[in-house]
């Protein structure tokens, strides 16, 4: 199993959009080959900053939903307008 912890700050002009994106990816996500896992939260004390919480069961997979349809157009609707962090993590 591989997690995924994935940040996105959003520019401050463009939270609205950029949550509406995020928020239109969840279930086409869930309904992956190989997704264990997909949450997605907005932080508290920052709304401006988006986490994915993810499980896949294989890198396979996971390398399967960074082409899909769904995640290619997301993250060409936000382009330019967001800071992203991914950390891929192995359970030891």
């Amino acid at each position: 199993m591989l997690t995924v912890i994935a940040k996105i700050k959003a520019n401050q002009n463009s939270l609205e959009k950029v949550s509406n994106e995020l928020q239109r990816l969840v279930e086409p996500t869930r309904n992956e080959k190989g997704c264990i896992d997909y949450i997605l939260h907005q932080d508290n004390d920052d709304p401006s900053i988006f986490i994915f919480y993810e499980n896949w069961e294989t890198s396979v997979d996971l390398d399967a939903h960074m082409e899909s349809e769904h995640f290619l157009e997301c993250f060409q609707n936000i382009e330019g307008i967001f800071e992203l962090d991914v950390n891929k993590l192995t359970k030891i």
